[in-house]
């Protein structure tokens, strides 16, 4: 089989990085770094071009579309370091709410699609085993401002509203992330799924995040090499441009190579998750951790490579490699590193043998 994106999906992903390469430049980065927000200009036009509501289906204003859909403009996002919550709002509550399209979950699609709802998403330790936290505080990203919290708890996954939280910013290497300690109460009137219903549920979710996370990672380091690369044209040592000398092609090419085997576990495992049969199995849970476990390495292996091309200035507030180094390592570690996911691989191979043997 040969698999590659429509012309329909390639089209809108362009359209998309047309957009970030005015609107979220690394000035506006910088801008974003002293003055954090869930919701801005950008977020509106993202919204208006039908990103944000891209995984809300058609009844409730959004494109019905799935994670397939959805993995190259979060390339696009990553890419950019696009400080809006695109893969809590849109990757992970959107498809959650309108797994339970009843109550309080219409109306929050509704105003997702339209975005003037932005979401966070608590902890969800399936990777552990857990089935999540049991209420109280929690610390999770795009908690500051948010107006929509998804959380689980003992009893179930709850839409719990900004009103009924209270949250406590947290210093983040990376402040657009907007860590904050989430203290709340789980009550019935926001529950939204229980029992094996959310278990099953929240596997889903916690597949999606580590697939969404891998595809802004894949972005991440594609735009960490570029610069690396452009910097490497223009930096002379002993006369000529250090990008002229072998050992610094080999580092910038080994790079390469790792995000180009990434890509194909990340797009892979985003079509797996839509196929009914396959999402939140151990098979599709395994491609899900493969390609985070792919992607982090990339990202990690790009910031690194980028890092000791530039040297000490690359720390440096003038230069924009730290912009995109800071998410790049923060995400990395975001719903697992890449080492809790091969561990999580192994464990499923073995539960997997054993059911076999016996």
């Amino acid at each position: 089989m040969r698999f590659a994106f429509t012309e329909q999906q390639t089209e809108f992903r362009d359209a998309v990085r047309q957009v970030l390469t005015k609107e979220c430049t690394p000035d506006d980065l910088r801008a974003a770094f002293d003055a954090p927000a869930a919701r801005t200009d950008r977020w509106t036009t993202l919204a208006e071009m039908g990103v944000v509501g891209l995984t809300v289906p058609e009844p409730q204003g959004g494109l019905g579309l799935d994670l397939l859909d959805l993995v190259p403009l979060l390339e696009e996002a990553g890419r950019s370091a696009l400080p809006e919550p695109l893969i809590e709002t849109t990757a992970l509550a959107a498809p959650l709410l309108a797994a339970f399209p009843s109550g309080p979950a219409v109306d929050w699609l509704e105003r997702i699609a339209i975005g003037v709802v932005t979401a966070a998403v608590g902890p969800v330790e399936v990777i552990s085993g857990s089935a999540g936290s049991t209420g109280g505080e929690a610390t999770v990203p795009a908690a500051v401002g948010a107006d929509l919290y998804i959380l689980s708890s003992a009893s179930g996954v709850h839409a719990v509203p900004s009103a009924d939280v209270t949250v406590t910013p947290v210093a983040s290497l990376d402040p657009t992330r907007r860590l904050g300690t989430i203290d709340w109460e789980p009550t019935t009137t926001t529950l939204i799924a229980s029992g094996e219903e959310s278990r099953e549920e929240l596997v889903r979710l916690a597949d999606r995040a580590s697939v969404a996370t891998a595809a802004e990672l894949l972005g991440l380091a594609d735009r960490m090499i570029s610069i690396a690369a452009a910097y490497a044209k223009e930096r002379n040592q002993f006369g000529k441009p250090i990008g002229s000398f072998q050992a610094v092609k080999h580092l910038l090419a080994g790079a390469r190579v790792k995000l180009e085997f990434a890509r194909p576990a990340v797009y892979g495992a985003a079509w797996s998750l839509g196929q009914v049969d396959l999402a939140g199995s151990p098979s599709g849970s395994r491609g899900a951790s493969l390609a985070k476990a792919y992607a982090s390495d990339a990202a990690t292996e790009a910031a690194r490579v980028s890092l000791q091309v530039h040297g000490a200035i690359g720390y440096t507030w003038e230069c924009d490699l730290h912009l995109y180094l800071k998410r790049a390592w923060a995400l990395a570690e975001s719903w697992g590193s890449s080492a809790d996911h091969r561990s999580r691989i192994l464990a499923s191979l073995v539960v997997e043998l054993h059911q076999t043997q016996a």
